[in-house]
């Protein structure tokens, strides 16, 4: 599609919109209806281009790709497309010939509130690359009414608020009620023969409706738009509430409705109780549950059977939290189209891929049978028949029974969600290479030495443009001067930058950029903090999900033990640095709280200490979200990427902070393996104990209590912790440092120590320091989200593109 509009025609379409859709006259109108006036005029746009991609790809004949996931963390959308489409800068120009500032409505649109963190961010870059690359894609997820929440930080703790971003982000998306389906819970299953065919009726459950609203994503240049299909939760009882109301009795009535909305009410709802591990496993079926029927219709509008199903498209599950989809499937197979088991698995187990995303055991998730069976009991009778084929036909192989145990999707009183996804789809990978070893060496160990060829490794990847190109527009501006475009659509170009390694006047541009990065992220840290940065010092940043094993922690602990060390020696050689820190905690997760708390009023003391605070500051970025990160990457100097090795799948953060020239100081952890092994030792600040060294350590015994007593500066620093500041103990972190430490931050403290002061030193020469910076972003094409699903589409889905000629038009291709 052609998306090239004239000044005068993106005038004519803003002012129409305005008018016909806000009844407002352009010369009247406000940034807020500018803003959603302008987004309609480019929702329109894709949905055009989606449509005739869409066409092109059935009329070829092309595979089409379904990516569930729990959430899409897409940040703001009209930047984002307006750049993808190359009409930045067009409508930059028609909207200041009316006096209209874009940069003032791009502040007019919150953060769509459809994710949490780098899940969901992974698959929002992934529609990106999907688009970019011209595969024809459908991303599915709900229409979460409030996103994961608002941080406000009161007196240092964290407090949960609502995030209202339904009012300005809900432009973008288009309601499809005509596409509504129905998701059955609670109920009895009775079952009979008639003749060779089984029976199954579902009999007095709960009926929900799904509602489904589409979002549009641009790839790069509009080759290929993406789809993000999101589903709302109302009740499907209209008329017999209507009846209730009526009849007198009110509170029923209302609340059939919003039993049934609070599904899709809030992100993720605390599981630390009964009720909320009801609602997210009702929340996960609901999801798979309105997809599959969602995709399985849309396949059958253009194909008379299910048989070529896995030839036509491909369904990936992006973590645990859809794999009810596979028992789903098999389902609307089995009950609604007749199928036989045996071909009804087939094809399941065909179309089917999983990704896993931790090496922590203990977070995969399980349901207890009592609730599976009586909120799901279809499903749980075929989770029951896939764990009975499954087990009979391990010892039918002659596996020994502890082992088809520990894999058994079924056993002791749970449903186990990443052992069914094993079992049942054709392919399970891991985010980075060290976790999809460890995830082959133990979690899943016991499946590998039985199926090995399932298993494969796809690393993590960005959307670079849209941290590089989007966020930092001058350091691209740089690039694209001195090794051309081409690095826009093919990132490995990037390592043309290697030539100007040793060239001075680029060096010193860069400096000035960064410089300017960091005077803009001062300006917003003054008027959302009160806190004066300098721009010229380190700009030290660890920006992540906070949990233990992120170690959040370490960082803090090792900035109160320079801090005890400045106010001793105020006349020390210290090179100015800033920290910062942008996490949310689960709100049920109190070690995070309490950590959060910590660095907080750490700061607050370091901030306000006339002996230490011209050369140490620490900003903690409240409610940190893709728009904060936008603005806070292109400035970092250090990328803190500090989990104990081992425990961080992949991290996509690393990658942002690369492509911009930021050094990563961090651990053999996750997809740091990799940038290791892209920029050489040289290039990195690297610590800490590796994994086989962890898991050694664990095996002879480790006793943080004995480092804690034999070590001066730690010893001072806990202590001081424990006393607390500005009143406030903190003694619960230093405990568990002291006396359990599941991380290890003991003991690797003193090898983080010596990797920081050793980035003092590089940093105090500039020459040295950009190199290394220029290094960085030369290797990080290797995570671009597009050779991500480049290595999806090849090795799992086994797709093509849409060939980028000929479109002519094709019946039923959409909706």
């Amino acid at each position: 599609m052609n998306y090239t509009l004239s000044k005068k025609e993106i005038q004519a379409r803003v002012k129409e919109t305005l008018s016909h859709e806000m009844s407002v006259e352009w010369q009247d109108a406000t940034d807020e209806q500018y803003y959603k006036a302008v987004a309609l005029v480019v929702r329109d746009m894709l949905v055009k281009g989606r449509k005739e991609f869409r066409e092109t790809a059935a009329k070829t004949g092309t595979k089409t790709i379904y990516y569930l996931c729990m959430e899409f963390l897409l940040g703001r959308s009209l930047k984002n497309n307006l750049f993808n489409l190359g009409l930045e800068d067009s409508f930059r120009g028609a909207l200041g010939g009316m006096n209209v500032n874009l940069d003032n409505l791009y502040e007019q649109e919150p953060d769509a509130g459809l994710g949490n963190g780098g899940l969901g961010r992974l698959a929002a870059c992934f529609l990106d690359a999907l688009a970019t690359l011209g595969y024809p894609a459908m991303g599915y997820s709900l229409r979460y009414e409030y996103g994961i929440f608002r941080q406000k930080l009161v007196e240092g703790w964290q407090t949960e608020l609502p995030d209202f971003w339904l009012p300005g982000g809900s432009v973008w998306f288009q309601p499809v009620p005509d596409r509504a389906v129905e998701v059955h819970f609670d109920g009895t299953i009775e079952e009979s023969w008639n003749n060779q065919y089984h029976v199954v009726r579902h009999k007095d459950y709960t009926k929900v409706l799904a509602v489904p609203y589409d979002l549009y994503v641009a790839g790069m240049d509009g080759r290929g738009v993406s789809r993000l299909r999101v589903w709302a939760a109302t009740s499907a009882e209209a008329d017999f509430d209507m009846k209730l109301f009526n009849g007198g009795d009110y509170l029923r009535a209302m609340e059939q409705n919003a039993m049934a909305e609070v599904i899709t009410k809030v992100l993720y709802p605390e599981d630390n109780h009964p009720e909320g591990k009801s609602l997210r496993l009702t929340q996960q079926y609901f999801l798979v549950s309105a997809t599959i029927q969602d995709i399985i219709r849309r396949h059958l509008s253009i194909n008379r059977t299910l048989d070529n199903l896995p030839e036509k498209i491909a369904i990936h599950l992006n973590d645990t939290h859809p794999v009810l989809a596979i028992p789903e499937m098999m389902r609307v197979m089995l009950d609604e189209c007749g199928y036989g088991w045996d071909q009804a698995w087939s094809i399941v187990h065909r179309t089917m891929a999983y990704t896993n995303h931790t090496v922590m055991t203990e977070a995969l998730e399980s349901w207890g049978v009592d609730l599976f069976r009586r909120r799901l009991p279809r499903i749980y009778q075929i989770v029951e028949e896939i764990n009975r084929r499954f087990c009979a036909e391990m010892h039918a192989k002659g596996v020994d029974g502890y082992k088809v145990g520990r894999m058994a999707p079924l056993n002791d009183g749970y449903v186990k969600m990443a052992n069914l996804a094993v079992v049942s789809t054709h392919s399970i990978n891991g985010v980075s290479q060290l976790h999809s070893d460890i995830l082959k060496q133990t979690v899943f160990h016991d499946f590998y030495t039985e199926m090995p060829e399932k298993f494969r490794n796809v690393t993590n990847g960005i959307a670079y443009r849209r941290w590089l190109n989007q966020s930092n527009p001058e350091y691209a501006a740089l690039i694209t001067e001195l090794i051309g475009e081409e690095y826009i659509h093919n990132a490995a170009r990037l390592d043309r930058l290697l030539e100007y390694q040793n060239d001075k006047t680029v060096l010193e541009r860069m400096a000035k950029i960064r410089r300017g990065n960091k005077e803009r992220i001062a300006a917003y840290v003054w008027k959302n903090n009160g806190i004066e940065v300098d721009p010229d010092s380190i700009f030290d940043v660890q920006v992540k999900r906070l949990h233990e094993y992120k170690r959040q922690h370490l960082n803090a602990l090792e900035i109160l033990a320079t801090y005890q060390w400045l106010r001793d020696n105020p006349n020390a050689d210290f090179t100015p640095r800033t920290y910062f820190f942008g996490a949310k905690a689960a709100p049920g997760y109190y070690m995070a709280k309490q950590i959060i708390q910590f660095i907080v009023d750490l700061g607050n003391t370091i901030n306000n200490d006339p002996r230490v605070n011209q050369k140490m500051k620490i900003v903690y970025l409240e409610d940190y979200r893709v728009t904060v990160a936008e603005l806070l990457i292109p400035s970092a100097d250090i990328s803190e990427q500090i989990s104990l090795a081992g425990t961080e799948a992949s991290g996509t953060s690393n990658m942002k902070f690369m492509i911009n020239g930021a050094v990563t100081l961090g651990t053999l952890d996750g997809a740091n393996v990799e940038i290791h092994d892209s920029v050489g030792d040289e290039n990195i600040l690297l610590f800490g104990m590796t994994t086989p060294q962890v898991q050694e350590r664990k095996r002879n015994g480790y006793y943080p209590a004995g480092i804690y007593q034999n070590h001066p500066v730690l010893r001072q620093a806990l202590d001081e912790m424990s006393r607390g500041f500005a009143g406030i103990s903190f003694r619960q972190i230093a405990d568990s440092l002291k006396n359990s430490d599941p991380y290890m931050v003991l003991a690797d403290f003193d090898d983080y120590t010596r990797a920081r002061r050793l980035s003092q030193q590089l940093y105090q020469n500039p020459e040295q320091w950009y190199r290394i910076a220029l290094v960085n972003t030369a290797h990080a094409g290797r995570f671009s989200a597009d050779r991500s699903i480049r290595e999806y589409a090849t090795e799992i889905w086994n797709a093509e593109p849409v060939p980028e000629a000929g479109k002519e038009h094709a019946e039923k291709a959409e909706q």
